[in-house]
């Protein structure tokens, strides 16, 4: 208290006041969180009638809210496809490894294409149970009629629509984190509609993809039948040209053979063929030839005479016959008839052995003529041949050139051919898609959840109670903070009353050790610091409005004053609503008014109060116009006369806001007191207060903050006040 009276005395110029860098002017607030506290504490039953508001509207909307059904499918996306026909398509098998393909599938779960698909499977269109299990109705509605069969076209196509959006809003796809599963979801009103409708949606899923990886390959197949048409054709146009050109050219091939590059090649034609019999031929009749040549020049002494069985017998025989003829002429003479008999067969034998001889030799001659004849005959069919293996050689370049156009045309049908039938098996795979679980029919509600609900209602009502409270403390701009005070009025402040809940004020100013005369005692004790001669000599209590305490501090300062053993007046000039004599049981028939008027007898208008050394001067008969009674100099005069009687003179004046009677009360006394109510007038209306004061030049010695709760200043808003609060019991 001492400190704080000091920081008070050093501000003795009001209008250095506010430049003022320590004292209560420039003190720190409570923490940040103690300050939230207390505003949830202040605003607290708006708070709990928000929260309470939003849980029961949580409440009704769950038993208001028609319950859905949530069908669950779960599903198995591999990256990898297997393909029963070993045949690979256009796309490359990386293409499905790459890092979006989940998200693809994921999108292409929730395609609008998808939702029609199913839409038109399952005939949603002309479904009422459908419609009914969103809350659809088509009675007098933009969709048409209730009746489905007697929709019309356009009827149909907009119930179509309506009903793939309704899918694409109510399914949703759950991705399972670190794996290849997919949850398929869909919520309706119906628990049977629900589950047919995932299950029905994962199935035209699998028969989507099947549908997309067919259609991919169709320009492909329609762009190879173009081109197998116009190969075909010129196919067939360079093989007639090639055996046209044969033909023209008599290349006739006997032995055809393809290389590893698909070239057809003649291996044998038919004069290769001829030539190389006949040239073999020739090399026979050669043979035959020379060998016929050495039989002839060899004559009888050739092995075919030693070969020949006829020769040999009559040579044997002419030797058996020669043998006996000479045996016989050893013993007889050559007349001998035997003798004679084996000459003449002798003779006979070799006769015979010379014709056989000659026929031999003819034989041969004849076969050596035969064979130089077949010989030069074979060489002259051979040159023949050869010629025209010279001239068949030189057409088979053209010939060439044709069977080569033929067998490039060849290979590209064949390869534009296997590529098609590729192309038109290469989606006939197993899918990548597997169906894990199918959706079963749920048995109960997945929403409404009456505690997700309450839960969120909470939250709701959290966040909208936060935003009232940041409405209402924007919109509550009265002084709540003491410590504010000087930063916001832009004046020291003198100290802070609390609020009398239960005790009444009277009694509370009668206990010198009460809270009240604690809290004026530190205001009287910093108003003591104010001037260089120490508590003003006269003093103008005033508030922006009434109800503030302005009467109550006025009573209790002079009480406090009075109590010191000093001589104090307590003026009540507030003539437009009296209330100082109330409080002292005083008589109203004589005061202030009266002097004011022209009455000079002042010390009879002074009366004693009950409290020690206080005395009281009434506020008198209500005046037609107090401010024309407070204009005149009246006032100054009465003030200059009670000084030499009284040590000091208090006077509770009337608010300022709207009425002129404080402005012109605080020229005539030496300075003001500004009594502002906690939580009352908002901030600018107590500036607009002061600015009032300063216009007039008055000197303002600070702010008392009156109606502080106590429950606030245990929370950091008594300032030392509350040290002693209810500590009364005497020593």
């Amino acid at each position: 208290m001492i400190q704080e009276s000091a920081t008070i005395g050093d501000a003795r110029d009001v209008e250095a006041a506010p430049t003022d860098t320590s004292g209560e002017t420039q003190r720190m607030g409570p923490p940040i969180l103690l300050q939230y506290w207390n505003i949830l504490i202040r605003w607290k039953w708006a708070i709990a009638v928000i929260l309470i508001s939003a849980l029961a509207l949580g409440v009704i909307a769950t038993l208001l809210t028609t319950p859905k059904y949530t069908a669950e499918s779960r599903i198995e996306i591999s990256r990898e496809q297997q393909n029963v026909t070993k045949v690979e398509g256009l796309e490359s098998a990386e293409a499905s490894r790459d890092d979006e393909f989940y998200q693809t599938q994921y999108s292409l779960l929730t395609a609008r294409s998808l939702a029609q698909r199913v839409a038109r499977k399952m005939r949603l269109s002309s479904n009422q149970a459908f419609f009914a299990a969103h809350g659809v109705t088509f009675e007098n509605s933009l969709f048409g009629s209730g009746n489905a069969n007697a929709a019309t076209a356009a009827e149909r196509n907009s119930r179509e629509q309506l009903a793939t959006d309704l899918l694409l809003k109510n399914v949703s796809i759950i991705p399972i984190p670190r794996s290849r599963l997919v949850d398929v979801r869909y919520t309706s009103g119906s628990p049977h509609m629900s589950a047919e409708i995932a299950n029905v949606w994962v199935q035209e899923f699998i028969a989507s993809t099947l549908d997309r990886r067919f259609a991919s390959t169709a320009d492909a197949r329609k762009f190879l039948e173009g081109r197998l048409a116009e190969l075909g054709a010129r196919l067939e146009q360079s093989e007639r040209m090639v055996v046209q050109y044969a033909s023209q050219k008599g290349i006739v091939a006997l032995a055809t053979a393809t290389t590893t590059d698909g070239k057809t090649t003649i291996e044998r034609t038919l004069a290769s063929s001829d030539l190389e019999a006949i040239n073999t031929a020739l090399a026979q009749a050669t043979a035959d030839r020379v060998q016929a040549e050495s039989r002839a020049r060899a004559g009888n002494t050739s092995s075919e005479s030693l070969a020949n069985s006829a020769l040999t017998g009559l040579r044997q025989r002419r030797a058996e016959a020669g043998a006996e003829y000479a045996k016989l002429l050893v013993q007889f003479e050559p007349g001998y008839p035997a003798a004679q008999a084996l000459r003449e067969q002798v003779r006979a034998l070799d006769a015979a052995i010379a014709r056989e001889e000659s026929r031999m030799s003819s034989t041969r001659s004849n076969s050596y003529t035969e064979a130089s004849q077949r010989e030069a005959q074979l060489r002259r069919q051979v040159e023949a041949l050869k010629t025209d293996l010279d001239r068949q050689r030189r057409d088979a370049i053209q010939y060439n050139i044709y069977q080569r156009e033929a067998d490039t045309n060849r290979q590209l049908y064949d390869s534009l051919l296997q590529r098609y039938k590729e192309i038109g098996v290469a989606g006939v795979s197993l899918s990548n898609i597997a169906v894990v679980d199918t959706a079963k029919v749920p048995t109960s509600p997945s929403s409404p959840k009456l505690m997700i609900n309450l839960a969120l209602a909470l939250v709701g009502g959290i966040g909208l109670a936060f935003l009232s409270v940041l409405g209402l403390e924007q919109i509550d701009e009265g002084l709540r903070d003491p410590a504010t005070a000087g930063r916001l009025l832009q004046l020291p402040l003198l100290g802070s009353v609390p609020d009398l809940e239960e005790e009444s004020a009277d009694h509370a100013l009668a206990d010198a050790k009460s809270e009240l005369s604690e809290a004026y005692l530190s205001i009287q004790s910093n108003l003591a610091f104010s001037t260089t001669h120490g508590f003003p000599r006269s003093l103008m209590m005033t508030s922006s409005r009434p109800a503030e305490g302005k009467t109550t501090s006025s009573i209790a300062l002079s009480a406090v004053l009075g109590r010191t053993g000093k001589r104090v007046l307590l003026i009540d000039a507030d003539m437009r609503s009296p209330s100082a004599h109330g409080f002292f049981g005083l008589s109203n028939k004589v005061g202030l008014s009266n002097f004011l008027t022209g009455d000079d007898n002042w010390a009879a208008m002074v009366q004693p109060t009950q409290l020690k050394g206080l005395s009281a001067i009434t506020a008198g008969p209500m005046p037609p116009s107090a401010a024309e009674l407070l204009s005149s100099d009246r006032l100054p005069l009465l003030l200059a006369h009670l000084a030499e009687q009284f040590d000091h003179v208090i006077v509770d004046s009337p608010p300022i806001l709207g009425l002129a009677d404080a402005p012109l009360i605080s020229r005539a006394v030496e300075g003001c007191v500004f009594v502002v109510e906690a939580e009352g007038v908002a901030v600018r209306g107590l500036k607009s207060a002061l600015a009032r004061l300063q216009l007039a030049k008055a000197q303002i010695y600070g702010v008392i903050i009156t109606k502080i709760s106590q429950r606030r200043a245990a929370y950091g808003y008594g300032y030392g006040y509350g040290y002693g609060y209810g500590s009364r019991e005497t020593t």
